[in-house]
């Protein structure tokens, strides 16, 4: 992928579109070689994850590359006050103001509370935080968002970890029509196939985390992933060609044996 062809978050910028994240490992060393083999530039992690009480002690943040921007998550949280709790705790052990939102509603799907997430994003925006949402596929709250103060929409594909892929390119698609920050594919990625297929139609980024850590060979896969996201990216800049209702041939027909 061209270096200059780089996505802006607010003030961050990312020559990478695939972020990764740090969750499912059988290890922290392979969770480690998986991120460098991906590329990535933007790796999230959920801060009760992260030992904050001793420093001293080995610690997940140990073994992801100091090149790599930090985007700590609200994983876990059901309510606005929980997430903004969260994101506090976050910039004040120097993590950083960059923070992805999930306000969960529905447990057994993992899918977020539309209410409670437009209303911690509008709080964290006030406080100063760049927001990365993660939000059901509605063109209608994608709007929302980014008027509350989102920097980035992050659409699930399929529920989380399902590795069912992107079910609704429609509403992506819908979504990119209407905001301008970017639309990041979150949660559901099963294969590179799918990767491809969310940047091919045209969103600006997805992450990845349950099809990498889970997978039989997670460096391979995270190496697979990070060639499907510059294909489907390259794909989508080069512009797809129209779907035709019928065969078109690729030779001309003029000058053929039995034909003018």
């Amino acid at each position: 992928m061209e270096r200059d062809d780089q996505l802006a978050v607010g003030s961050y910028r990312f020559g990478s579109r695939l972020f990764v994240g740090t969750g499912k490992y059988q290890s922290w060393e392979t969770m480690q070689a998986a991120i460098e083999a991906s590329g990535t530039e933007l790796v999230t992690v959920a801060l009760r994850r992260v030992n904050l009480d001793n420093p001293a002690e080995p610690s997940l943040l140990d073994f992801i590359p100091k090149s790599v921007q930090l985007l700590p998550n609200t994983a876990g949280c059901h309510t606005v006050e929980e997430a903004l709790a969260v994101a506090e705790l976050a910039r004040a052990s120097g993590i950083g103001d960059l923070i992805k939102l999930e306000v969960i509603g529905d447990d057994p799907l993992l899918w977020p509370d539309p209410i409670a997430t437009v209303e911690a994003t509008e709080r964290l925006s006030d406080r100063g935080f760049t927001v990365m949402v993660y939000t059901s596929p509605d063109p209608v709250l994608a709007v929302r968002l980014e008027r509350a103060g989102a920097a980035a929409v992050m659409p699930l594909g399929s529920p989380i970890g399902s590795g069912r892929g992107v079910l609704d390119t429609e509403s992506v698609l819908r979504i990119k029509e209407r905001v301008a920050v970017p639309v990041v594919v979150d949660a559901g990625i099963g294969g590179p196939a799918d990767a491809a297929l969310a940047m091919e139609i045209g969103a600006d980024a997805v992450l990845i985390n349950t099809a990498i850590a889970k997978a039989r060979d997670p460096v391979a896969m995270a190496r697979a992933m990070r060639l499907a996201v510059e294909a489907g990216r390259m794909g989508y800049l080069a512009g797809r060609m129209a779907p035709q209702p019928a065969a078109v041939p690729s030779s001309p027909t003029t000058g053929m044996i039995g034909r003018p």
